[in-house]
């Protein structure tokens, strides 16, 4: 695992974490992983890496260039309208990725946490991945701006009171656009437990309504439950 440089058109140039196969080998399907509010940080290279271990490319983007309150605004206010200078980030990465000669460029899927869960959402329906794993992320509320959405699996926690709510709706759109999918909402954990935040958040995160804290049991439960759905939609053709 590297650092690397993304150049981005509408913007300036970003870092991200780069997993390639150590091995030589056929092509491997290709995962971009989206970071939380809490930005580009070791929870992050711990994703990307568990992804490389399990046989996949993986890319994780810095979506905030510059950890000030101004770029968080701006990418949450991106998040928000569904368009903006962070999905330029993103489609840089996916194209990135798929552009490696060690990556299959037609097994491609996105993943996201938080608020990466949500522009892993919408990044799904907007650009050419085969295959979403959104956690607790914001969904639109209309099923429209979802359409072209690839299949989905996306999981949530019963105690987050902020985001419950959008894994019914998540639900019931997938229902609507007749997408392959599940939503999953795990019981006795609230937002982020796959995310081991930092100790002043995750202090703060267990007060209502979010109820925020990593759960180690819950999260090799969804991730074995991911990489099985991955698996499936990111299958080499025979």
């Amino acid at each position: 695992m590297h650092e690397i440089t993304l150049d981005v058109p509408s913007t300036n140039p970003r870092r991200a974490l780069l997993a390639l196969p150590e091995e030589e080998g056929p092509p491997v399907p290709g995962v971009v992983v989206v970071h939380d509010i809490i930005g580009f940080s070791k929870d992050v290279r711990r994703h990307v890496g568990r992804f490389a271990e399990a046989g996949y490319a993986a890319i994780a983007p810095d979506l905030f260039g510059r950890r000030t309150p101004g770029c968080i605004v701006r990418t949450l206010r991106d998040s928000r309208r569904g368009r903006g200078e962070s999905f330029d980030v993103l489609r840089a990465a996916r194209a990135h990725l798929a552009t490696r000669p060690a990556v299959d460029g037609g097994r491609l899927g996105v993943v996201g946490f938080c608020l990466g869960g949500g522009f892993a959402l919408l990044s799904a329906a907007d650009e050419a991945f085969q295959v979403a794993g959104p956690f607790y992320g914001e969904v639109p509320e209309s099923a429209d701006r979802l359409h072209g959405l690839c299949p989905t699996l996306a999981q949530y926690g019963a105690r987050d009171r902020m985001y419950r709510s959008h894994a019914d709706r998540l639900r019931r759109h997938l229902a609507q656009l007749d997408v392959a999918g599940e939503v999953i909402v795990h019981e006795g954990v609230g937002h982020s437990f796959m995310n081991r935040l930092p100790p002043w958040l995750s202090l703060g995160g267990v007060l209502p309504p979010m109820h925020a804290a990593y759960d180690e049991v819950t999260e090799a439960d969804a991730w074995a439950r991911l990489l099985a759905f991955f698996e499936t939609h990111l299958a080499a053709p025979e």
